[in-house]
């Protein structure tokens, strides 16, 4: 039977399984669903049902418990999910229960944000180094870390590390490389340009610009369809 057409958490236990390929749309909604399991721990709830924590991540339910049976997870018949539990199995699920090194280069407006957001230690991702090809930037302090040179990169990327690109769009091409040279294997790209890596490399973008214009995008239909209402 689809784990995702089961009656609510009908399985009291993880089935051991054979370890199987998580989905990429999958690992994409892990973060999701734990930073509700996290929200939830805070306000103090120890259970879940699978559609109090759906409604909470955004998502239906038989999506949920879909996604979550391919870690092995089904929830207690009438309890459902225990949030503790939950938490450290997406969490060793998304690597987070190992230490990885964080690796930030480009301390301008959005690296001193970044380097700042608190939201990453939290979460098992706290960023380790800060690093700027300018040299009048090198020994600033910026949340507790001092700034360093480009040229330190191999000195700074121990085991595994992820790389952060918070440069103008001009350098984040060369950046990059010499992150994968450095042995950095994943990259989290901020700067607004595509970027070419080889096929071992993950690599992931997140531009602003683009987010608000496809915002522009809704909200210019919006205000179209009340025009187009009130003629």
């Amino acid at each position: 039977m689809d784990a995702s057409n089961l009656p609510e958490d009908a399985l009291a236990t993880p089935v051991p399984r054979r370890r199987e390929v998580v989905p990429e749309a999958t690992v994409a909604r892990l973060p999701i669903y734990l930073r509700a399991l996290h929200g939830l721990a805070d306000e103090g709830q120890t259970t879940v049902s699978s559609e109090a924590l759906a409604e909470a991540a955004g998502v239906n339910s038989a999506k949920l418990r879909k996604d979550l049976s391919h870690l092995g997870s089904y929830g207690t018949r009438g309890v459902g999910y225990d949030v503790d539990h939950l938490i450290a199995q997406i969490s060793r699920e998304l690597g987070l229960s190992r230490r990885c090194s964080v690796v930030l280069v480009g301390v301008g407006n959005l690296g001193r944000a970044l380097a700042g957001y608190g939201g990453f230690a939290s979460r098992g991702l706290a960023i380790d180094a800060l690093l700027d090809a300018d040299r009048s930037r090198v020994g600033e302090q910026i949340a507790g870390l001092t700034v360093r040179h480009m040229d330190d990169l191999p000195d700074v990327v121990t085991g595994v590390s992820i790389g952060v690109i918070a440069t103008p769009a001009d350098a984040a091409q060369e950046v990059c490389d010499r992150l994968v040279s450095a042995g950095v294997t994943s990259i989290l790209n901020f700067a607004p340009t595509v970027l070419s890596v080889p096929s071992h490399v993950d690599l992931r973008k997140v531009d602003l610009s683009i987010e608000l214009q496809i915002l522009s995008f809704h909200e210019h239909r919006k205000a179209a369809r009340a025009e187009g209402a009130l003629a």
